[in-house]
């Protein structure tokens, strides 16, 4: 999956919060202007893998923006490399099928030993204890759409978005809240509440491991809400895949054959419904 950097920088971005840095990647030619996507990052951060990712899209004919949502300032202070590292490293002791159960990860993170126990513990309730500030991160996506809409080369009316784990969640959650022509949610969470669906604007695509059960076990409610409110929506489940398994950075959970049939199911979905056409 890994290939060569192609005409991607970090830059900043105006937004609510002040400046928002973000990876951006283009096209190398295009001959008229381009779809924009915003690509919403892992749990993790902006990782080396998300820009990888960019890269991907970028050479199927996507400009692509990957907004950093931990560098604004709510966040930035807990967030950090350290102590994101430290909560990687504790997340790795846990059996996979406990990830996300919340009264086994309080227990284990007791009985944890680090010198970074307070940074692990800032960060642990933040990012997986409901700590988050989504409806301030929404408005920073919302920012960064408006900066794709912004760029010379851009198609301001073909702007797509898609995410991974907390990002695909987000994913769907922009598009609750912003005029999205084409959403992709790999293994996120439903919108909160569910409602929220009503205002989506353009087609959902849902990915989903069949051994991510808090995730997956969720997808009938995003359905229904799908068929009450009549959007358009669209889901594959890989039956033997795990949360994360299209991350090829992580060997816990990457799974090689489901990744690359979701990878040809994103470049379908965006072709048709943000007609690149590059």
């Amino acid at each position: 999956m890994r290939g060569k950097m192609t005409n991607g920088e970090m830059i900043k971005y105006a937004s609510r919060a002040g400046e928002v840095a973000a990876y951006i990647s283009k096209p190398e030619k295009t001959s008229k202007p381009a779809p924009g996507v915003i690509l919403i990052h892992e749990i993790f951060g902006l990782s080396d893998h998300i820009k990888d990712v960019a890269d991907r899209l970028a050479r199927a004919g996507y400009v692509t923006i990957a907004p950093d949502l931990f560098s604004i300032p709510e966040i930035a202070g807990v967030l950090t490399s350290e102590n994101l590292s430290e909560a990687m490293k504790f997340m790795h002791t846990l059996p996979m099928e406990k990830m996300r159960d919340t009264d086994y990860v309080a227990q284990a993170l007791e009985k944890y030993e680090t010198g970074n126990k307070q940074g692990l513990l800032a960060a642990m309730q933040m990012a997986f204890m409901g700590g988050m500030p989504k409806p301030k991160l929404v408005e920073e996506m919302k920012g960064a759409a408006a900066y794709l809409r912004s760029l010379d080369g851009v198609n301001a009316d073909k702007i797509g978005s898609m995410g991974f784990c907390f990002g695909g969640g987000m994913s769907i959650l922009l598009a609750c809240n912003e005029k999205i022509d084409a959403c992709i949610i790999f293994y996120g969470e439903n919108p909160d509440p569910i409602s929220l669906v009503e205002n989506v604007k353009g087609p959902i695509m849902g990915i989903y491991g069949g051994k991510d059960i808090r995730i997956s076990s969720n997808v009938d409610k995003l359905l229904s809400a799908a068929v009450q409110y009549n959007k358009a929506f669209e889901m594959k489940l890989y039956p033997e895949a795990a949360h994360a398994f299209f991350n090829d950075t992580n060997e816990r959970t990457y799974n090689k054959a489901a990744a690359e049939d979701a990878w040809e199911r994103v470049l379908s979905f965006f072709s048709k419904n943000l007609s690149s056409g590059q």
